[in-house]
């Protein structure tokens, strides 16, 4: 499976109490090569998991690898900031947007639906998502 992982997929990976931790794991058993994601990411999962180590360790492991430097798409970040403004995305957003216009095969794995049916990559594309079952 080609995707890039959100925040939200680490963190229902790593908790056993968290809603989504059945739909996580049934997804992860079928990761045959690492799910792409960034820095921002990450930071945000070990913030919400107390746990810079955990994190790490799905790098260490190849569950994740990072795959985006945020220094190289400054100017198409600021633009995206600025579309989804009245949004308010967070940097792990904006990140993801642009891994998606970039790796565009890619699915994205997020419980954040909401938001990522909002979000456009080049400016009009949907993002393919894989999501929690809704209602879970």
């Amino acid at each position: 499976m080609k995707a890039i992982a959100d925040t939200g997929f680490i963190v229902a990976f790593a908790r056993l109490n968290d809603q989504h931790h059945s739909w996580a794991l049934n997804l992860a058993k079928g990761i045959t090569e690492p799910l792409l994601t960034c820095e921002a990411v990450l930071a945000e999962a070990a913030f919400h998991l107390g746990s810079s180590s955990y994190v790490l360790s799905l790098v260490e492991d190849e569950m994740l690898r990072v795959a985006f430097d945020c220094s190289r798409h400054i100017p198409q970040l600021l633009d995206l900031a600025r579309r989804y403004a009245d949004h308010k995305p967070d940097m792990a957003d904006l990140c993801i947007i642009r891994m998606s216009e970039l790796n565009p095969r890619h699915m994205v794995i997020t419980v954040d639906e909401s938001d990522f049916r909002v979000y456009r990559r080049n400016k009009r594309e949907t993002i393919p998502l894989i999501c929690p079952p809704r209602g879970n």
